[in-house]
C-alpha cells in the first residue's frame, strides 16, 4: 500500500485579512467514476476539482504534469459540506452551508482565469441547475444506482428527492425528528437509507417513498454533537454500515451493521476511541474463495470508517479484525471517505484542511470481483425500478457499429493535449451547434453513442507508479465499456413535450360551471355559498412592483421592509394557502384563502399587502401603509384593523398570538382570541449593539413569549415579568462552552426539536480557529458551560420548554457533580425541594412555586439532580442524605 498527504490540495483563505497559507476545513471528497480526478468541498465555499495523476505518481507531481488543480466552482455562497460526481461520471453534485444543491456540468468555454481570483481553470464546469428546497445546511447528498434519484439531506430535518434525469423535486419526506446528516441508497435500488441527530437510521421504500423501517438500538446513546452520521450501503446489498454509534451506554464508540431485511444491528466494528463519522464500502463485491462460484457464502465486503479520534480503519466483513489502521493520519476529525471505482484507492478528508491517499496493491484486497459479478448477484433480488422518464437514459449503448465509430471521432470525451511536453487525457466537450434549453438536450437529438475498445486501463495504468500499473488492477466494466461522455453525448435534457411556467395553457376561471358539475342526486341539495367561492385560484406570475411605498420612518432606527409584490402567500397545511394579490395595472388589491385551487374566501384592501401570515387559528395580512387585518378561518375580521403608523417589518404567528416588528424596530405582540395584548409595545432598539446590526428574524411562541435574533450573534426574549429583553442564547458561548452544540445552524421547524435547540441551532457554528488558538484563564472552560447551562435552563422555562429544561437540568447537575461544586449543589437542591414544611395544594410561600413549565419541583430533584449527585465520589453523601429526606416527607405529607 502507498500512502500519501498531497499538501497541495487544499482550500485557502483568501480573505484580504488572512493569512494566505492558512488551510480551512475540507468537508468531502469524492473520486469520479474514471478515477481521474477528485472533487472536494470545503469552508472556503468553493468546489475544487484535482487532478489524481499528481497524487498518485511522484514523478507527475514533482514536474507538475498535468496541472495539479484542474478547475474551481464558486456559485456557493456558504461552506460546501458534500460533493458527490453521479454514477454516469457527467455531473457533480454539491450541498452547502446556503441550503442550495448545486449540479454542474461540464462547459468547454469556461476555461481560463476563474472570475475574482488569480486561479486558473483547465477545464471549465458551469452550474447548470440549481435546486432549492431546504431550510437549512444540505448535509449530504447521493445518488442512486443508475443515477435515477438524487437524495439530499439538511439540518432541516428533511430528506428531499429529486429525479436523476429532470432534476426536478419528486417527494420530501419529513419523519425525521433532528438534524439529518447522513444518505445512502441500495445498491439493488429498492431502499434509501437516512441517519439523524434523533438517533436513528431509518430505511425508505423507493417504491411508494414510504418508512420501511427504523433502526433505534445502536444509537440510543450516541453523541449528538458530530458534523456528520455519514453511512454507506454494501455492494452486495446485505447490510448498511452506520456511523456515530455506541455500546456500552456509550462508553464503546462503534460503528453498527444492519443487516437487510431484518433491520437490525447484531454486529459492530469496534476499536475506534472516538465517534465514528464517516463509513464507506468499497464498490467491488469480494470473494472469499476466488476460485469457488459466486454465493452469498461466498461473499464479504470491504468497509472503510473514519472517526473523530484521527484514525482511519479498513475492514474486510469475513474477518473480526481490521485488515489495516491507519492512527493520528490528520490532526482533526475525519470528514469525508471515497473509493475509487476500481476498488483499488481510498481518498480521505479532514477538517484539518488536508486530504490522505490509500493505493492499496492488488495482493492487499485479496478476492476483488468485476463489477459484472456484483449485477449478477444483485439481480437475484427481483426488484424491478419503476420505468425512467420518457426519452432519458445515463446509460450510453455500446454499439460497436461504424455510427458509433463516427460519434466518437467527431467528439471523444478524452481528447489527448499537451501538457508542458506530455500527453495527458483532458475532459473535452462537444460543441453543439442546436439551441439548448435549460443546458440540456432532448433525447431525439442525440445520436446513439457507444463505447469502442477501452481505453480506461491505459488511463488508469498512467496515472500510476510503473509498479502499480504492472499489476493490472481491476477496473470498472461500465468505464471499460465506454469512457466518460462528452456533455452532448449524454442524452439528457428537456422533453419535447415539457413547457416552461410562460407556456403553461391555463384554462379560464369560469370555463367550467360547477353547477353542471354536479351528479344527479346532487341535484336537489342546497348550494351553499362563501365570499368569492365561484372562483378558481389563478397562477400570478410573481414580480415586484415599484409604483407602491411603504409607510416608514425619517428618524431612528429602520428596518428593512418586504418588496411589494404581484404575489405574496403563505402555505398552512399543504392544502390550505392565504395569499394577497397586487395588480400590476393599480387595480383592486385583494387577499383569498384557497383550499387547492378553490377560493374559500376572499376580501378586497384599500393599500397595497406586503406581507402575510397563516395559522390554524388566524391569517393576518400587513398592508404598505402600516395597517393590519386579521381574519378567522372563515374571513370574518377578528380584529378592528389595526393602524400601526409605520410598516411592517417582521410578521409571524403561532396558534393565537400574532407577533409584528414595524420598520421603526417597534415590537407588538396580541392574542387574538383574546382580542389583547401580552404587554405594551416594546422597542428592539437596545438590541442593535452598533450601526452596522440589523434584525434576522424574530418569531413568536405559542405561550407569547418573542424571540428575536440579532446579526451580532446574539437571540434576545422580550420577559414580561421582568419588562426587559434578556439573552437567550449567544454565540460567545461557542469560545468555551462543553455543550455548545458546534456546527449546526438550522432554520427547520420549531416541531422537530426544542425551541432552545432550534434558537441555539440558528446561532451555531464551529469555534474560530482563532479564538481555539488564544490562551485562555484556569477555570475558563468550567465557568462558560455551567453559565451556557444556566442560561438555557431560564431560556427554557421562558420559552416554556419542559422537555429541555429537564434535559438541561440534568447536564447542569451532572456538571455540578462532575467538579464537585458543593455550594452550587445545595443551592440548587433548596431552590427545588422548597419549604421542607410547604405541602403539596398550599399556597407559595415566601415567592417559591412547586412547578417549573409545569413540572414539579421535587420530582425533578429526586429524579434528575440526586441521581446525579449520587454518582459523584463528592457529592455522593449529600445525594443519598437528601435522597432519605424526600422519602420522609412523602411519608409525613409534607
Amino acid at each position: 500500500m502507498h500512502f500519501t498527504k498531497p499538501s497541495w490540495v487544499a482550500h485557502i483563505d483568501t480573505s484580504a485579512k488572512a493569512d494566505s497559507t492558512k488551510r480551512l476545513s475540507i468537508f468531502s471528497v469524492h473520486v469520479h467514476p474514471d478515477g481521474s480526478r477528485i472533487a472536494t468541498g470545503g469552508l472556503d465555499a468553493k468546489v475544487r476539482i484535482w487532478s489524481t495523476k499528481p497524487i498518485l505518481n511522484p514523478a507527475s507531481e514533482k514536474s507538475n504534469r498535468p496541472p495539479k488543480s484542474l478547475c474551481t466552482l464558486t456559485m456557493h455562497t456558504g461552506p460546501v459540506l458534500t460533493v458527490r460526481w453521479a454514477h454516469s461520471g457527467r455531473w457533480l453534485a454539491s450541498g452547502s452551508d446556503d441550503e442550495i444543491v448545486m449540479i454542474w456540468d461540464l462547459d468547454p468555454n469556461a476555461r481560463g482565469k476563474a472570475w475574482g481570483s488569480d486561479e486558473v481553470n483547465v477545464e471549465g464546469w458551469k452550474p447548470m441547475k440549481r435546486l432549492p428546497g431546504h431550510e437549512s445546511d444540505v448535509t449530504d447528498v447521493a445518488w442512486a444506482p443508475e443515477d435515477r434519484y438524487l437524495a439530499s439531506v439538511g439540518l432541516d430535518s428533511k430528506v428531499l428527492i429529486w429525479c436523476g434525469y429532470t432534476l426536478e423535486r419528486l417527494h420530501k419526506l419529513d419523519q425525521h425528528q433532528g438534524f439529518v446528516k447522513g444518505v445512502c441508497w441500495d445498491p439493488v435500488g429498492e431502499f434509501l437509507a437516512t441517519q439523524s441527530d434523533d438517533r436513528s437510521v431509518k430505511i425508505w421504500r423507493t417504491s411508494d417513498w414510504s418508512l420501511e423501517a427504523e433502526v433505534k438500538k445502536p444509537f440510543e446513546d450516541s453523541p449528538g454533537s458530530t458534523f456528520f452520521r455519514r453511512l454507506s450501503w454494501s455492494p452486495d446489498g446485505a447490510h448498511i454500515t452506520a456511523s456515530n454509534a455506541t455500546n456500552n451506554k456509550g462508553f464503546v464508540f462503534i460503528a453498527a451493521v444492519i443487516t437487510r431485511g431484518t433491520w437490525t444491528s447484531d454486529i459492530s466494528l469496534v476499536g475506534h476511541e472516538n465517534t465514528v463519522e464517516v463509513a464507506a464500502y468499497n464498490p467491488h463485491i469480494f470473494l472469499r474463495n476466488p476460485s469457488a462460484p459466486v454465493a452469498t457464502s461466498n461473499i464479504c465486503s470491504v468497509v472503510a470508517l473514519g472517526a473523530d479520534d484521527r484514525s482511519i480503519s479498513v475492514w474486510q466483513t469475513k474477518s473480526a479484525r481490521p485488515l489495516i489502521v491507519a492512527k493520528e493520519v490528520f490532526d482533526r476529525q475525519i470528514m469525508d471517505l471515497s473509493w475509487s471505482w476500481d476498488g483499488m484507492t481510498l481518498y480521505a478528508a479532514s477538517s484539518d484542511g488536508t486530504i490522505a491517499v490509500f493505493d492499496f496493491e492488488q495482493d492487499e484486497l485479496e478476492g476483488i470481483a468485476p463489477h459484472s459479478v456484483q449485477e449478477q448477484y444483485l439481480s437475484k433480488f427481483g426488484f424491478t425500478p419503476p420505468p425512467l422518464p420518457e426519452g432519458y437514459s445515463h446509460v450510453i449503448a455500446s454499439s460497436h457499429n461504424a455510427t458509433v465509430s463516427e460519434v466518437r471521432s467527431q467528439s471523444a470525451a478524452f481528447d489527448t493535449a499537451t501538457i508542458g511536453g506530455e500527453v495527458v487525457n483532458v475532459l473535452v466537450a462537444k460543441r453543439n451547434n442546436k439551441k439548448k434549453r435549460a443546458g440540456l438536450t432532448t433525447m431525439s437529438s442525440v445520436p446513439s453513442a457507444g463505447a469502442g475498445p477501452s481505453s480506461y486501463s491505459n488511463k488508469r495504468a498512467s496515472f500510476l507508479p510503473d509498479s502499480d500499473a504492472k499489476l493490472g488492477k481491476p477496473v470498472s466494466p461500465l468505464v471499460r465499456e465506454s469512457s466518460f461522455p462528452a456533455p452532448d453525448e449524454q442524452p439528457f435534457d428537456t422533453h419535447p413535450d415539457w413547457h416552461s411556467h410562460g407556456d403553461v395553457n391555463m384554462a379560464p376561471s369560469d370555463a367550467f360551471d360547477s353547477g353542471s358539475m354536479r351528479k344527479k342526486d346532487e341535484v336537489s341539495r342546497p348550494m351553499y355559498k362563501t365570499l368569492g367561492g365561484n372562483r378558481q385560484r389563478e397562477m400570478v406570475l410573481v414580480k415586484e412592483i415599484n409604483d407602491y411605498v411603504s409607510v416608514g420612518g425619517s428618524l431612528g432606527l429602520s428596518l428593512p421592509v418586504p418588496a411589494t409584490l404581484t404575489r405574496i402567500t403563505a402555505e398552512l397545511d399543504g392544502t390550505h394557502i392565504f395569499e394577497g394579490l397586487n395588480p400590476e395595472d393599480g387595480g383592486a388589491t385583494s387577499v383569498h384563502f384557497f383550499k387547492g385551487k378553490q377560493t374559500l374566501w376572499l376580501d378586497y384592501l384599500s393599500s397595497p399587502v406586503i406581507a402575510v401570515h397563516a395559522t390554524p387559528h388566524f391569517c393576518v395580512a400587513a398592508m404598505s401603509d402600516g395597517s393590519l387585518n386579521v381574519y378567522s378561518p372563515s374571513g370574518r375580521r377578528l380584529m378592528p384593523t389595526l393602524n400601526l403608523g409605520l410598516s411592517c417589518s417582521i410578521l409571524d404567528g403561532s396558534k393565537n398570538c400574532l407577533l409584528v416588528i414595524t420598520q421603526a424596530g417597534v415590537l407588538h405582540l396580541w392574542n387574538v382570541s383574546k382580542g389583547i395584548a401580552f404587554f405594551p409595545p416594546v422597542s428592539v432598539a437596545p438590541l442593535i449593539s452598533s450601526p452596522n446590526d440589523t434584525i434576522v428574524s424574530a418569531l413568536v411562541r405559542p405561550n407569547g413569549t418573542p424571540i428575536v435574533n440579532c446579526s451580532n450573534g446574539t437571540v434576545y426574549s422580550y420577559d414580561a415579568a421582568l419588562f426587559t429583553w434578556v439573552k437567550i442564547s449567544d454565540r460567545w458561548w461557542s469560545e468555551g462552552s462543553d455543550v455548545w452544540q458546534g456546527r449546526q445552524r438550522s432554520q427547520s421547524q420549531v416541531a422537530n426539536r426544542g425551541i432552545v435547540a432550534f434558537v441555539e441551532g440558528s446561532l451555531s457554528g464551529p469555534p474560530s480557529e482563532a479564538s481555539a488558538e488564544t490562551p485562555r484563564p484556569e477555570w475558563w472552560n468550567t465557568a462558560l458551560t455551567l453559565g451556557h447551562l444556566e442560561t438555557r435552563l431560564h431560556a427554557a422555562r421562558l420559552l416554556d420548554s419542559p422537555v429541555e429544561y429537564k434535559q438541561y437540568l440534568t447536564l447542569y447537575a451532572k456538571k455540578i457533580a462532575d467538579e464537585g461544586f458543593r455550594a452550587k449543589a445545595e443551592e440548587l437542591i433548596k431552590d427545588l425541594s422548597g419549604p421542607i414544611y410547604w405541602r403539596p395544594g398550599e399556597e407559595r410561600d415566601m415567592g417559591w412555586l412547586p412547578t417549573v413549565v409545569g413540572l414539579v419541583k421535587r420530582d425533578l430533584l429526586k429524579d434528575v439532580v440526586l441521581a446525579q449527585f449520587a454518582k459523584s465520589r463528592t457529592l455522593q453523601k449529600l445525594g443519598q442524605d437528601w435522597q432519605d429526606l424526600l422519602k420522609t416527607m412523602a411519608s409525613e405529607g409534607m
